[in-house]
Order: structure tokens, then C-alpha cells, then sequence
């Protein structure tokens, strides 16, 4: 798939086929998504994939908006590491590039399953604290990792409906607002 038709075609997809994905095609999904730029390179992401049917089932009691991932091959939580983000904790000033840095990660991953004719849906964790707080009892993840994406993967069980024209010239300002 060339690059501006899956930048142009990717919906969300919520309806998946029963349907195992390769643990290669993961891998090369995964690796698309480590290229990704970050803050002073500092790759602070981490991927955890579940395909534990029993997890993607009750998956819904943790982050209310995944009911849909029970028919997934499989979930990708992109989680960022704290400790190892580019961030500033001063008197002064206090800020990380965190959930930046795995929001770039996450579209690069959704882009890569769309090329590979894998339909995905991101779902939030951050910023919502009890998501994340539930995701870390859950998965007993180190204090360090804050989980930032669920994105359900699958094959498409349906073609997404495409929107009429999502380009909007009015919303491009040159120079000045």
C-alpha cells in the first residue's frame, strides 16, 4: 500500500474476522512503530501484546470502550517508560514527552497493521488514571510503565466506510491565523 492511500484510508475498525495474526506480521507491525521519532530519541516505549481470549473478553471492565476487542486476534498496549521519556522535573517546571512519544508510536503501529490489511481501533488508557491504574494492577506492570494505548488488532470482518472529504482548506493558516 502506498503511503498517502493508507494515510488516507485507515478507519477504525471494530468488527474482526476469528482470525489468528503471525507473529512475524506482529513483529513487523511493531518494528514499524519503534521507528518512530521521540523526544532527544529517547525510544521510551514499550509494547505488551495480549491475545488471551479470557483478558480481550473482560477487557471492557478495565477501559469501558473495548467491548469490541473480545473478537480481536489480539491487543497491543503501548505503554511508556517514565524513567526513560525526555522530561524535566524541577521546582520550576515539571513536563515529560511521555504520552507524546507514544502517541506518535501508536499511529505508526496503526498505519502499519492498516498496510498490512490488519484493521485496528486505538483505544485510550492515558490520560485517564483510573484506566491506567486498573491496567497496571491487571497486567502487574512496573511502577515505571505507564500504559498509554490499548489498540485492538484484527483482520477485518467489514470494509470501513470512508468519509465524504475529511480536507478542509479553511483550517490552514499561512503565516498568520
Amino acid at each position: 500500500m502506498e503511503l498517502m492511500e493508507g494515510l488516507l484510508t485507515r478507519r477504525s475498525v471494530r468488527k474482526y474476522q476469528p482470525r489468528k495474526i503471525e507473529r512475524e506480521t506482529l513483529e513487523e507491525i511493531i518494528k514499524a512503530a519503534q521507528y518512530s521519532p521521540t523526544a532527544h530519541n529517547k525510544q521510551p516505549w514499550e509494547f505488551l501484546v495480549i491475545d488471551d481470549p479470557e483478558f480481550l473478553a473482560n477487557l471492557r471492565h478495565i477501559q469501558r470502550w473495548t467491548s469490541f476487542a473480545k473478537d480481536a486476534a489480539c491487543v497491543v498496549i503501548v505503554c511508556g517508560d517514565v524513567e526513560r521519556s525526555f522530561n524535566r522535573n524541577k521546582e520550576d517546571e515539571k513536563w515529560s514527552f511521555i504520552d507524546v512519544d507514544c502517541a506518535i508510536a501508536t499511529q505508526s503501529l496503526l498505519l502499519a497493521a492498516w498496510a498490512k490489511g490488519i484493521g485496528s481501533c486505538y483505544c485510550g488508557a492515558a490520560p485517564m488514571q483510573r484506566v491506567v491504574d486498573a491496567l497496571h494492577e491487571k497486567l502487574n506492570l512496573p511502577d515505571n510503565i505507564r500504559p498509554f494505548a490499548i489498540v485492538p488488532l484484527g483482520y477485518p470482518a467489514e470494509t470501513p466506510k470512508q468519509p465524504d472529504d475529511r480536507y478542509h482548506p479553511e483550517k490552514i493558516h499561512w503565516g498568520r491565523w
